[in-house]
Protein backbone atom coordinates (compact mmCIF):
# COMPACT_ATOMS: atom_id res chain seq x y z
CA UNK A 1 0.00 0.00 0.00
CA UNK A 2 1.45 3.43 -0.94
CA UNK A 3 1.99 6.20 1.58
CA UNK A 4 -0.75 8.25 -0.14
CA UNK A 5 -3.22 5.39 0.15
CA UNK A 6 -2.25 4.85 3.76
CA UNK A 7 -2.79 8.53 4.57
CA UNK A 8 -6.15 8.57 2.78
CA UNK A 9 -7.43 5.34 4.33
CA UNK A 10 -8.75 7.01 7.52
CA UNK A 11 -10.52 9.63 5.38
CA UNK A 12 -12.16 6.89 3.30
CA UNK A 13 -13.34 5.24 6.50
CA UNK A 14 -14.82 8.50 7.74
CA UNK A 15 -16.60 9.07 4.44
CA UNK A 16 -17.91 5.52 4.30
CA UNK A 17 -19.11 5.79 7.88
CA UNK A 18 -20.91 9.04 7.13
CA UNK A 19 -22.58 7.51 4.10
CA UNK A 20 -23.61 4.47 6.07
CA UNK A 21 -25.21 6.70 8.66
CA UNK A 22 -26.71 9.13 6.15
CA UNK A 23 -30.49 9.45 6.59
CA UNK A 24 -30.80 9.78 2.81
CA UNK A 25 -29.93 6.10 2.50
CA UNK A 26 -32.60 5.14 5.06
CA UNK A 27 -30.82 1.83 5.55
CA UNK A 28 -32.81 0.74 8.60
CA UNK A 29 -36.07 2.59 8.05
CA UNK A 30 -38.35 2.22 9.84
CA UNK A 31 -36.27 1.66 12.93
CA UNK A 32 -39.23 1.94 15.31
CA UNK A 33 -43.02 2.21 15.21
CA UNK A 34 -44.42 4.92 12.94
CA UNK A 35 -46.91 7.39 14.43
CA UNK A 36 -49.85 8.38 12.26
CA UNK A 37 -51.39 11.54 13.71
CA UNK A 38 -55.14 12.04 13.24
CA UNK A 39 -56.10 15.69 13.93
CA UNK A 40 -59.65 14.68 14.91
CA UNK A 41 -61.13 12.82 17.90
CA UNK A 42 -61.59 9.04 17.79
CA UNK A 43 -64.65 7.73 15.97
CA UNK A 44 -64.80 10.20 13.12
CA UNK A 45 -64.26 9.69 9.41
CA UNK A 46 -60.52 10.36 9.32
CA UNK A 47 -59.95 8.22 12.40
CA UNK A 48 -61.82 5.32 10.76
CA UNK A 49 -59.71 5.58 7.60
CA UNK A 50 -56.50 5.93 9.58
CA UNK A 51 -57.05 2.69 11.49
CA UNK A 52 -57.76 0.72 8.31
CA UNK A 53 -54.69 2.12 6.54
CA UNK A 54 -52.39 1.93 9.58
CA UNK A 55 -52.87 -1.81 9.82
CA UNK A 56 -52.02 -2.36 6.16
CA UNK A 57 -49.02 -0.04 6.13
CA UNK A 58 -47.71 -1.58 9.34
CA UNK A 59 -47.70 -5.03 7.74
CA UNK A 60 -45.73 -3.73 4.76
CA UNK A 61 -43.26 -1.69 6.82
CA UNK A 62 -42.72 -4.53 9.32
CA UNK A 63 -43.27 -2.03 12.12
CA UNK A 64 -46.48 -1.02 13.88
CA UNK A 65 -48.18 2.15 12.63
CA UNK A 66 -49.77 3.69 15.71
CA UNK A 67 -52.75 6.04 15.38
CA UNK A 68 -52.41 9.10 17.62
CA UNK A 69 -55.45 11.40 17.90
CA UNK A 70 -54.41 15.03 18.38
CA UNK A 71 -57.70 16.86 17.96
CA UNK A 72 -58.56 20.52 18.24
CA UNK A 73 -58.61 23.93 16.58
CA UNK A 74 -59.89 22.65 13.25
CA UNK A 75 -56.98 20.18 12.82
CA UNK A 76 -54.28 22.81 13.48
CA UNK A 77 -53.08 21.23 16.74
CA UNK A 78 -52.29 17.89 15.13
CA UNK A 79 -50.98 19.43 11.91
CA UNK A 80 -48.76 21.86 13.82
CA UNK A 81 -47.29 19.04 15.87
CA UNK A 82 -46.38 17.04 12.76
CA UNK A 83 -44.96 20.11 11.00
CA UNK A 84 -42.50 20.49 13.89
CA UNK A 85 -41.58 16.80 14.09
CA UNK A 86 -38.30 15.39 12.84
CA UNK A 87 -38.48 14.70 9.07
CA UNK A 88 -37.34 11.10 9.46
CA UNK A 89 -40.55 9.33 8.39
CA UNK A 90 -41.54 8.14 11.85
CA UNK A 91 -44.21 10.85 12.30
CA UNK A 92 -46.96 11.23 9.70
CA UNK A 93 -50.25 13.09 9.43
CA UNK A 94 -53.46 11.87 7.82
CA UNK A 95 -55.95 14.61 7.08
CA UNK A 96 -58.23 16.16 4.52
CA UNK A 97 -58.12 19.45 2.67
CA UNK A 98 -59.54 20.94 5.86
CA UNK A 99 -55.88 21.13 6.92
CA UNK A 100 -54.26 21.91 3.60
CA UNK A 101 -56.57 24.39 1.85
CA UNK A 102 -59.60 25.25 4.00
CA UNK A 103 -57.65 26.35 7.07
CA UNK A 104 -55.28 28.55 5.03
CA UNK A 105 -58.33 30.12 3.36
CA UNK A 106 -60.10 30.81 6.67
CA UNK A 107 -57.33 31.49 9.19
CA UNK A 108 -54.94 34.43 9.21
CA UNK A 109 -52.29 32.58 11.25
CA UNK A 110 -51.44 28.89 11.33
CA UNK A 111 -48.67 26.88 13.05
CA UNK A 112 -47.75 25.42 9.65
CA UNK A 113 -47.58 26.29 5.96
CA UNK A 114 -49.52 23.84 3.78
CA UNK A 115 -46.84 23.77 1.09
CA UNK A 116 -43.66 24.59 2.97
CA UNK A 117 -44.23 22.42 6.05
CA UNK A 118 -45.34 19.14 4.44
CA UNK A 119 -44.69 16.77 1.61
CA UNK A 120 -47.22 14.12 0.68
CA UNK A 121 -46.74 10.38 0.86
CA UNK A 122 -49.80 9.91 -1.32
CA UNK A 123 -53.49 10.68 -1.77
CA UNK A 124 -55.90 8.07 -0.41
CA UNK A 125 -59.10 9.22 -2.05
CA UNK A 126 -62.16 11.37 -1.47
CA UNK A 127 -65.11 11.30 0.89
CA UNK A 128 -67.98 13.55 -0.20
CA UNK A 129 -69.79 15.53 2.43
CA UNK A 130 -73.47 14.84 2.96
CA UNK A 131 -76.11 17.37 3.90
CA UNK A 132 -77.91 15.47 6.65
CA UNK A 133 -81.12 16.22 8.53
CA UNK A 134 -82.82 14.93 11.62
CA UNK A 135 -85.68 12.62 10.50
CA UNK A 136 -88.23 14.90 12.14
CA UNK A 137 -87.30 17.91 10.01
CA UNK A 138 -90.22 18.64 7.63
CA UNK A 139 -87.98 18.76 4.56
CA UNK A 140 -86.96 15.83 2.39
CA UNK A 141 -85.08 17.66 -0.35
CA UNK A 142 -82.84 20.68 -0.78
CA UNK A 143 -85.73 22.57 -2.37
CA UNK A 144 -87.96 21.91 0.64
CA UNK A 145 -85.13 22.80 3.03
CA UNK A 146 -84.51 26.14 1.33
CA UNK A 147 -88.22 26.97 1.46
CA UNK A 148 -88.34 26.07 5.16
CA UNK A 149 -85.21 28.08 5.96
CA UNK A 150 -86.53 31.14 4.12
CA UNK A 151 -89.80 30.90 6.01
CA UNK A 152 -87.90 30.75 9.32
CA UNK A 153 -84.76 32.90 8.89
CA UNK A 154 -82.21 32.30 11.63
CA UNK A 155 -84.22 29.48 13.22
CA UNK A 156 -82.45 26.44 11.72
CA UNK A 157 -78.91 25.42 12.64
CA UNK A 158 -76.37 23.16 10.99
CA UNK A 159 -73.58 21.29 12.76
CA UNK A 160 -70.05 20.87 11.48
CA UNK A 161 -67.10 18.91 12.86
CA UNK A 162 -65.28 22.14 13.68
CA UNK A 163 -64.57 25.73 12.77
CA UNK A 164 -62.41 25.99 9.67
CA UNK A 165 -63.25 22.51 8.40
CA UNK A 166 -64.58 21.41 5.03
CA UNK A 167 -67.99 20.92 6.66
CA UNK A 168 -67.97 24.51 7.94
CA UNK A 169 -67.02 25.93 4.56
CA UNK A 170 -69.58 23.74 2.75
CA UNK A 171 -72.29 25.09 5.03
CA UNK A 172 -71.27 28.69 4.41
CA UNK A 173 -71.11 28.07 0.66
CA UNK A 174 -74.62 26.58 0.80
CA UNK A 175 -75.95 29.58 2.70
CA UNK A 176 -74.44 31.86 0.07
CA UNK A 177 -75.75 30.10 -3.05
CA UNK A 178 -79.19 29.29 -1.58
CA UNK A 179 -79.64 32.69 0.05
CA UNK A 180 -80.68 31.26 3.41
CA UNK A 181 -79.97 32.31 6.98
CA UNK A 182 -79.03 29.25 9.03
CA UNK A 183 -76.79 29.17 12.10
CA UNK A 184 -73.44 27.37 12.18
CA UNK A 185 -72.78 25.27 15.29
CA UNK A 186 -69.20 23.94 15.38
CA UNK A 187 -68.33 20.77 17.30
CA UNK A 188 -65.04 19.21 18.32
CA UNK A 189 -65.24 16.39 15.85
CA UNK A 190 -67.79 14.40 13.88
CA UNK A 191 -68.99 12.09 16.67
CA UNK A 192 -70.42 14.78 18.99
CA UNK A 193 -71.94 16.61 16.01
CA UNK A 194 -73.67 13.42 14.88
CA UNK A 195 -74.90 12.70 18.41
CA UNK A 196 -76.61 16.07 18.63
CA UNK A 197 -78.06 15.75 15.11
CA UNK A 198 -79.60 12.39 16.02
CA UNK A 199 -80.83 13.81 19.33
CA UNK A 200 -82.47 16.79 17.63
CA UNK A 201 -80.32 19.47 19.26
CA UNK A 202 -79.49 20.62 15.71
CA UNK A 203 -81.68 20.09 12.65
CA UNK A 204 -78.95 19.81 10.02
CA UNK A 205 -75.36 18.75 9.59
CA UNK A 206 -72.66 18.58 6.96
CA UNK A 207 -70.58 15.46 7.54
CA UNK A 208 -68.53 12.96 5.58
CA UNK A 209 -69.77 9.86 3.83
CA UNK A 210 -67.75 7.79 6.28
CA UNK A 211 -69.57 9.18 9.30
CA UNK A 212 -72.96 9.37 7.60
CA UNK A 213 -73.36 5.90 6.12
CA UNK A 214 -73.81 3.89 9.36
CA UNK A 215 -76.35 6.41 10.68
CA UNK A 216 -78.22 6.46 7.37
CA UNK A 217 -78.37 2.66 7.27
CA UNK A 218 -79.75 2.66 10.82
CA UNK A 219 -82.37 5.28 9.94
CA UNK A 220 -81.09 7.74 12.56
CA UNK A 221 -80.65 10.57 10.03
CA UNK A 222 -81.71 11.33 6.44
CA UNK A 223 -79.62 12.57 3.51
CA UNK A 224 -80.78 15.54 1.47
CA UNK A 225 -77.78 15.95 -0.85
CA UNK A 226 -74.07 15.37 -1.35
CA UNK A 227 -71.57 18.16 -1.93
CA UNK A 228 -69.57 16.52 -4.73
CA UNK A 229 -69.99 17.47 -8.39
CA UNK A 230 -71.22 13.92 -9.14
CA UNK A 231 -73.28 11.52 -7.09
CA UNK A 232 -71.31 9.34 -4.71
CA UNK A 233 -71.10 5.62 -5.59
CA UNK A 234 -71.93 4.84 -1.97
CA UNK A 235 -75.09 7.02 -2.08
CA UNK A 236 -76.27 6.75 -5.69
CA UNK A 237 -79.86 7.80 -4.91
CA UNK A 238 -78.86 11.00 -3.14
CA UNK A 239 -78.70 14.02 -5.49
CA UNK A 240 -75.91 16.56 -5.49
CA UNK A 241 -76.52 20.14 -4.36
CA UNK A 242 -75.69 21.14 -7.93
CA UNK A 243 -78.51 18.88 -9.21
CA UNK A 244 -80.86 20.46 -6.69
CA UNK A 245 -80.61 23.78 -8.51
CA UNK A 246 -77.21 25.22 -7.62
CA UNK A 247 -74.91 24.38 -10.54
CA UNK A 248 -71.19 24.59 -9.89
CA UNK A 249 -71.52 23.83 -6.17
CA UNK A 250 -68.76 21.47 -5.04
CA UNK A 251 -66.92 20.78 -1.82
CA UNK A 252 -65.12 17.47 -2.10
CA UNK A 253 -62.84 16.53 0.79
CA UNK A 254 -59.72 14.66 -0.29
CA UNK A 255 -57.60 12.73 2.16
CA UNK A 256 -53.84 12.40 2.07
CA UNK A 257 -50.94 11.30 4.26
CA UNK A 258 -48.11 13.79 4.65
CA UNK A 259 -44.77 13.98 6.45
CA UNK A 260 -42.73 16.95 7.64
CA UNK A 261 -40.95 18.64 4.73
CA UNK A 262 -37.36 17.46 4.32
CA UNK A 263 -38.05 13.74 4.27
CA UNK A 264 -35.11 11.75 2.83
CA UNK A 265 -36.04 10.55 -0.69
CA UNK A 266 -35.45 6.90 0.18
CA UNK A 267 -37.77 7.15 3.18
CA UNK A 268 -40.44 8.88 1.12
CA UNK A 269 -40.14 6.14 -1.49
CA UNK A 270 -40.51 3.42 1.17
CA UNK A 271 -43.56 5.07 2.72
CA UNK A 272 -45.11 5.81 -0.66
CA UNK A 273 -44.77 2.18 -1.74
CA UNK A 274 -46.25 0.96 1.55
CA UNK A 275 -49.27 3.24 1.08
CA UNK A 276 -49.70 2.37 -2.61
CA UNK A 277 -49.49 -1.36 -1.88
CA UNK A 278 -51.95 -1.01 1.00
CA UNK A 279 -54.50 0.79 -1.17
CA UNK A 280 -54.02 -1.80 -3.94
CA UNK A 281 -55.04 -4.55 -1.51
CA UNK A 282 -58.57 -5.63 -2.42
CA UNK A 283 -59.56 -6.22 1.21
CA UNK A 284 -58.35 -2.78 2.30
CA UNK A 285 -60.12 -1.09 -0.61
CA UNK A 286 -63.31 -2.95 0.24
CA UNK A 287 -63.11 -1.82 3.88
CA UNK A 288 -62.52 1.79 2.86
CA UNK A 289 -65.28 1.78 0.25
CA UNK A 290 -67.69 0.16 2.70
CA UNK A 291 -66.87 3.00 5.09
CA UNK A 292 -67.68 5.57 2.38
CA UNK A 293 -64.29 6.43 0.91
CA UNK A 294 -63.96 6.70 -2.86
CA UNK A 295 -60.43 5.28 -3.12
CA UNK A 296 -58.31 7.00 -5.79
CA UNK A 297 -54.60 6.77 -5.01
CA UNK A 298 -52.26 9.49 -6.29
CA UNK A 299 -48.51 9.69 -5.71
CA UNK A 300 -47.31 12.34 -3.30
CA UNK A 301 -45.96 14.44 -6.16
CA UNK A 302 -49.52 15.58 -6.98
CA UNK A 303 -49.97 17.26 -3.59
CA UNK A 304 -48.40 20.65 -4.30
CA UNK A 305 -50.39 21.07 -7.52
CA UNK A 306 -53.65 20.24 -5.71
CA UNK A 307 -53.02 22.79 -3.00
CA UNK A 308 -51.90 25.46 -5.47
CA UNK A 309 -55.08 24.99 -7.53
CA UNK A 310 -57.64 24.71 -4.73
CA UNK A 311 -56.46 27.30 -2.22
CA UNK A 312 -57.15 30.44 -4.33
CA UNK A 313 -60.61 29.09 -5.23
CA UNK A 314 -61.51 28.63 -1.56
CA UNK A 315 -60.13 32.05 -0.66
CA UNK A 316 -62.40 33.53 -3.31
CA UNK A 317 -65.42 31.74 -1.75
CA UNK A 318 -64.47 32.99 1.72
CA UNK A 319 -64.24 36.55 0.41
CA UNK A 320 -67.53 36.27 -1.50
CA UNK A 321 -69.32 34.82 1.52
CA UNK A 322 -67.85 37.58 3.70
CA UNK A 323 -66.51 35.06 6.22
CA UNK A 324 -64.15 36.88 8.61
CA UNK A 325 -60.64 35.44 8.90
CA UNK A 326 -59.93 33.93 12.31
Amino acid sequence: MSRTTTRLAPLFCVLLGALACSPALAAGFPEKPVTLVVPFPPGGATDTMARIIAKGMGQRLAQPVIVDNKAGAGTTIGAGAVAQAAPDGHTLLISSNTTFTVNPALKAKLPYDAQKSFESIGLIGTSPLVLLANPSLPANSVKELVALAKAQPGKLAYASFGNGTTAHLAGEMFKLVAGVDILHVPYKGSSPAMTDLIGGQVALSFDTNVAALPMLRAGHVKALAVTSARRSPSLPRVPTIAEAGYPGFEMLPWITIVAPRGLPPAVQKTLGKALADTLADAAVRADLEKAGVDVSYEPGSFYDARVAKELPLLRAYVHKANIPLE
